[in-house]
């Protein structure tokens, strides 16, 4: 054990020696089960791991690659390549064949971790483009005859032999890593152009989780966290290795249609997500309200109105009075508490990362008495920087910075970092690294945003996203895409649109689950998305929402027209990253003449 762990190694066995038989991991099996781990548990298995590489040739900062959904081995893994003193790479599970050629060869990876056979044969179709990539290895996959492919069971095997005839050779390579050296290799995902791989170091996560810890944000009984995020994203690192410091155990599993599932079983105390889940969540409250006829929907906007009363209350500081403390009292028990038992009944609080989320739906989430603690990061940060924390948040903002980080607001508005762990560059990419990089060290983050009096950072949009119309006004597309969505039980996704254009514009998609309830109550069950997006009576639901959401607005930045996209964007389809984020120009020239019909017989300027 050390007082002092300098990189992810020593975080790691410090924690095994701190609280070796307690609590690390939970993980289904594949008899649909919950298995645990304990520290002591994990360190045998990474070390297997460590030490199986190691008998592969693994050297120091060689790059090792895992090509898989969340679950328990890829988190083994990880460790086990970092304690063998190797760097990680992550590639999502959706990447295509093309694209993980790519990053492989960029990284110059020379193990690859699989979790399938469907992701074994990614890599296989490229074997002749990666000469570096000496050897895959697969969770669930088959070896292949000539041992290019072995199993993760072969891989622990010839680790614990090869620990065996070398004792002491694991601690010494772990105590050997450098703070310095390079941990992980994330790719940006990237919502345009090429990914660009993103050096972090040890001392990156070392310190970051060391300051996650001051924060205090984790400081409450029993923490258990249910962890379903893809790991390939630096949200998940990040919250891993805060994990590691402080030692709370983690259920995970990455099925997200288990998740609901999950909730109620595991009953987590705390979970990370993203605003997609909390708008997916919103619309579903907000259709069976109304499903349930008049009476039952006149009794959710009565608690949501009270709800949302005693919620301002509190934000203020100001406890409610008898009256409505009573009243809250009986909201609580009619609609709130069945909102909370969805998440397990145990949950303090969400923390939302990776984009925006709607005020208005963290305030509905609040009024239920349902927590959603908003962050902000970057990949080039080594994910958080920013979070609000139980005792000091304020809905619309992504919290104070975490100690330790230096925060600037340039004079065109774009917020600018620095702090220890801040990334060293962009792998092979020097040009790119010192547009990002100044020569003072700050981060130039692309978000525009300003920090309040009591330092909370708000974002208001990206830089390269803000829209100016051809009249000379900035719109930020984000702010609005967000409202829609807030207001809107049918409207699942908005991008809005207008840049250099006459006036605002937007595509929007619709949430299919609320729209088969709607063609359920009106005669149409069973009409497929397509032919309903298509009708009258449906897209007058979404002017009604869209012109309540423009009354709210200064004309300029008002949505004139609209059009509704049969489907929602997908991240098969390429329009939409991993962390669904809208690719803009993806879409936008994919739907070029939908949105250039919006434009026909133009409209008098704003």
């Amino acid at each position: 054990m050390t007082d002092d762990p300098r990189t992810v190694p020593e975080l790691f066995l410090d924690r095994v020696g701190r609280t070796p038989a307690a609590e690390a991991f939970r993980y289904p099996a594949p008899d649909g089960a919950w298995r645990s781990l304990t520290w002591a548990d994990t360190e045998a298995r990474v070390r297997a791991i460590a030490s199986g590489l190691r008998a592969l040739g693994l050297e120091g900062e060689q790059v090792c690659a895992i090509l898989s959904q969340t679950r328990i081995e890829w988190i083994l893994a990880d460790l086990g390549i970092l304690c063998a003193g190797g760097a990680t790479s992550t590639i999502y599970p959706s990447t295509t064949a093309e694209e993980c050629a790519f990053i492989l060869s960029d990284s110059g990876a020379v193990v690859a971790f699989a979790e399938d056979a469907a992701q074994v044969a990614k890599l296989a179709s490229r074997r002749g483009e990666l000469p570096a990539l000496r050897h895959v290895v697969t969770f669930d996959g088959a070896p292949s005859p000539d041992g290019w492919v072995i199993g993760l069971e072969d891989l622990e095997a010839r680790g614990r032999a090869w620990d065996a005839a070398h004792p002491g050779a694991f601690e010494e390579t772990a105590a050997a890593v450098r703070p310095d050296a390079l941990a992980t290799l994330l790719y940006t995902s990237g919502t345009t152009g090429r990914p660009k791989g993103v050096e972090l170091t040890h001392s990156c996560w070392v310190e970051q989780s060391r300051s996650v810890q001051q924060s205090g944000i984790l400081d409450h009984p029993d923490v258990l966290q249910l962890f379903w995020l893809p790991l390939a994203h630096s949200f998940g690192k990040m919250i891993g290795t805060a994990q590691l410091r402080i030692g709370f155990p983690t259920a995970v599993d990455g099925r997200i249609e288990r998740l609901v599932e999950n909730l109620g079983r595991i009953r987590p105390t705390f979970v990370c997500a993203v605003p997609r889940i909390f708008e997916k969540v919103h619309a579903k409250v907000l259709t069976n309200a109304r499903a349930g006829g008049p009476v039952k929907a006149g009794i959710f906007r009565w608690a949501i109105g009270v709800g949302l009363d005693a919620s301002r209350l509190r934000r203020a500081g100001r406890p409610p009075g008898p009256v409505l403390a009573a009243q809250l009292a009986i909201a609580d028990r009619l609609v709130f508490r069945k909102v909370r038992d969805l998440f397990g009944g145990r949950l303090q609080f969400f923390i939302s990362g990776s984009a925006p989320l709607s005020k208005q739906i963290a305030e509905l989430f609040d009024a239920m008495g349902v927590v959603i603690l908003e962050g902000y990061g970057l990949t080039e940060s080594s994910a958080a920087t920013h979070c609000n924390l139980p005792r000091a948040r304020k809905i619309g903002t992504v919290g104070p910075a975490l100690p330790g980080v230096e925060v600037r607001i340039a004079e065109d508005g774009e917020i600018l970092m620095r702090g220890p762990w801040i990334m060293r560059g962009y792998h092979g990419l020097p040009e790119q690294t010192a547009e990002a990089l100044d020569a003072d060290g700050w981060l130039h983050t692309g978000d525009v945003g300003f920090v309040d009096a009591e330092g909370f950072l708000a974002i208001t949009d990206r830089k390269k996203d803000l829209i100016k119309t051809s009249g000379g006004k900035y719109i930020a597309p984000a702010e609005l895409e967000s409202r829609l969505k807030a207001v809107s039980q049918l409207v699942s996704q908005v991008l809005v649109h207008g840049d250099r254009r006459n006036y605002v514009t937007a595509l929007v998609t619709l949430d299919p689950e609320a729209l088969a309830r709607w063609a359920g109550e009106h005669g149409r069950a069973g009409a497929p998305v397509a032919e309903l997006a298509l009708l009258p009576e449906v897209r007058a639901i979404v002017q009604r929402d869209l012109d309540r959401m423009n009354a709210a607005l200064p004309r300029f930045a008002t949505v004139k027209r609209f059009a509704i996209v049969p489907r929602e964007f997908s991240e098969t389809e390429g329009e939409v990253t991993p962390s669904q984020k809208l690719k803009r120009k993806v879409i936008e020239r994919r739907f070029a003449a939908e949105l250039d019909g919006l434009y026909r017989g133009e409209l008098p300027a704003a």
